[in-house]
């Protein structure tokens, strides 16, 4: 369905026949690149137990392209969300960009979690460094510099070179390459180049969490791929150094997407913690 959230129209779908159960929203990665498949496919199977929120965020896949593109808005549009869901408390999922997202929700609105599940994400900007380095060693791809440089600095052209750009990136990401998966994905793929140049060139040069991830209370589920190239272990591991009592776990067959590089032992994962912690 597409509602106005917020003055922006927005592509959202609610999993799950329970009207009593409760809610669970999921935020996509990749502004610009990204949409609802992602988060579908990783907490989809969930909506036995909660009515699970899936959507294209503003400036993502079918959703309008109205701005600001910006962390603050995005968190205003979860919270808006969950008002049009009518639920008082919900569990938070987030992966990659949308793990940063998740993680200011939880500061923003601390009364409002039941739990805090995120994937492959980083509680700061440090991450790019090391992923431009991750990129440049990697056999997998003859990198071109000058692109790598205008994609991770938020420097895209138009929906044309973002579409080549992410083409040539796109084997970085599974831990088993399959040539074959990486055109099925650019063809799938809707193209936002200003909401990625936004995300890039404004809002990482400002993003640390850091300092106030220990006044996250609620449980917190920590996710990521051992061979993540983007958002690699070492920013896991902080994440999960600074949120009390956090849960960390390391799949030892993925890349930046344990979803679906591991689909069972993820979703069974998640599926034990949430029982425990938020059910």
């Amino acid at each position: 369905m597409i509602l106005t959230i917020n003055g922006n129209p927005l592509d959202v779908e609610l999993l799950g026949d329970d009207p009593d159960a409760p809610l669970l929203i999921a935020h996509h990665g990749a502004p610009g690149l990204g949409s609802k498949g992602e988060p579908q496919t990783a907490f989809g199977p969930l909506s036995d137990l909660f009515r699970v929120l899936v959507f294209d965020a503003r400036g993502s896949g079918k959703s309008g392209d109205q701005g600001p593109f910006t962390h603050e808005q995005w968190v205003a549009d979860v919270d808006a969300l969950r008002e049009w869901a009518g639920a008082e408390t919900f569990v938070m999922a987030g992966g990659s960009y949308g793990g940063f997202i998740a993680m200011e929700y939880a500061i923003a609105h601390p009364d409002r979690l039941r739990a805090l599940v995120l994937r492959d994400t980083s509680a700061d900007h440090e991450h790019n460094d090391l992923a431009i380095a991750n990129a440049r060693s990697s056999d997998r791809v003859d990198i071109d510099e000058e692109m790598l440089m205008r994609m991770m600095e938020g420097r895209i052209r138009d929906n044309e070179d973002f579409r080549n750009s992410w083409r040539e990136l796109l084997p970085l990401y599974s831990f088993t390459f399959d040539p074959a998966l990486v055109e099925e994905r650019v063809n799938s793929t809707e193209y936002h180049y200003a909401t990625h140049n936004a995300a890039f060139s404004q809002n990482l040069h400002h993003y640390d969490v850091k300092p106030m991830l220990p006044g996250i209370t609620c449980p917190t589920l920590v996710t990521v791929g051992r061979t993540d190239w983007i958002t690699p272990v070492s920013c896991s591991e902080r994440i999960a150094e600074l949120i009390p009592d956090s849960q960390l776990v390391i799949f030892e067959q993925s890349g930046h997407s344990p979803p679906s590089d591991e689909p069972e032992l993820f979703q069974q994962t998640v599926r034990d913690f949430l029982k425990t912690h938020a059910l």
